[in-house]
């Protein structure tokens, strides 16, 4: 609802008024603040936000950031150096709810989604990699609680590609050096958004390095063997699995027995050979897997 408008003249449904998310509508007047305060400084952004209120705006909304610029440092901040520092300030870290595993997973599913939804490319990805993780996680033996905790880095484990342009994502060329630089940061920003977020922190590393291989030629870090936990080289498998074996818009789908000859290929320099096995084994049921859990349910993040 990013694009609604509070007289209704918006995208895609013509919201109007309080039918628009109270963080919808903050969030447009945040961004629109902020274009304007990069190209014109304090005033231009004040003037925006004025000009558009009670029409594109939440009048109410208006007044209170009004107020907010009158504050002795509000412009200093904003434009600092440091400018993350202060929004972490802000964050009520100490006032946190308890959240059950139920609800984690639900939150998990949700930004899994969210995360899918931004490029043609990636759709149901994240959550298919949820299921393979677990699948092959259940062959090696973990314990259904640990299977359930990995299970979410999984859906996570693309949440930096939030911080990559679509512009690059959707290039339907080949990338230049840095755009394809570009694309090898979303697996840094994946570490750096779940390590701040408290019940999702012991995943950062875990899904962040999903992208390492064992022959040190991986990224962002290029962590030999040794450094790679085995909850990373499981979500690897799954992620690479279905990254070959999925319909992309560009190709169809490779079957499961090319899938998995082509993996084959790279054990023991990509893939660790366990969680090639136990996927293997898993893979003589994916069909019937996906059938019965990746079921899109749009009603999950709206309730998040």
């Amino acid at each position: 609802a990013l694009d609604e408008h509070w007289d209704g003249s918006g995208k895609p449904d013509g919201l109007r008024g309080e039918a628009i998310p109270l963080y919808a509508r903050m969030a447009l007047l945040a961004q629109v603040i902020d274009v304007f305060h990069t190209a014109g400084g304090p005033q231009a952004a004040l003037a925006e936000a004025r000009l558009r209120s009670g029409q594109w705006f939440d009048s109410a909304l208006v007044a209170a950031f009004e107020r907010v610029a009158e504050t002795d440092d509000f412009w200093t901040k904003l434009a600092a150096d440091d400018l993350a520092a202060h929004v972490h300030d802000l964050e009520p870290a100490r006032h946190t709810v308890p959240l059950d595993d139920d609800y984690l997973d639900e939150i998990a599913e949700a930004f899994g989604q969210i995360i899918d939804a931004k490029s043609p490319y990636t759709a149901g990805h994240s959550a298919r990699v949820g299921l393979y993780t677990d699948l092959i996680a259940e062959q090696l033996g973990l314990a259904p609680e640990r299977r359930r905790w990995l299970r979410r880095g999984a859906l996570l484990h693309d949440m930096g590609k939030l911080g990559v342009s679509n512009a690059v994502l959707d290039k339907p060329g080949q990338l230049d050096a840095a755009e394809w630089e570009a694309v090898r940061m979303h697996a840094a920003y994946t570490e750096q958004i779940l390590s701040g977020i408290a019940p999702f922190a012991e995943l950062a590393r875990i899904a962040g390095a999903h992208h390492e291989k064992l022959d040190g030629t991986g990224y962002p870090r290029g962590l030999s063997a040794a450094d790679i936990a085995l909850e990373t080289r499981i979500i690897t498998t799954a992620d690479i699995f279905d990254a070959i074996s999925a319909d992309r818009p560009y190709r169809a789908a490779v079957p499961v027995d090319k899938t998995l000859a082509m993996m084959d290929k790279i054990v023991g320099t990509a893939l660790d050979g366990r969680c090639m096995e136990a996927l293997r084994i898993a893979a003589q049921n994916v069909e019937t897997e996906l059938a019965a859990k990746i079921v899109p349910d749009p009603a999950v993040v709206q309730s998040v």
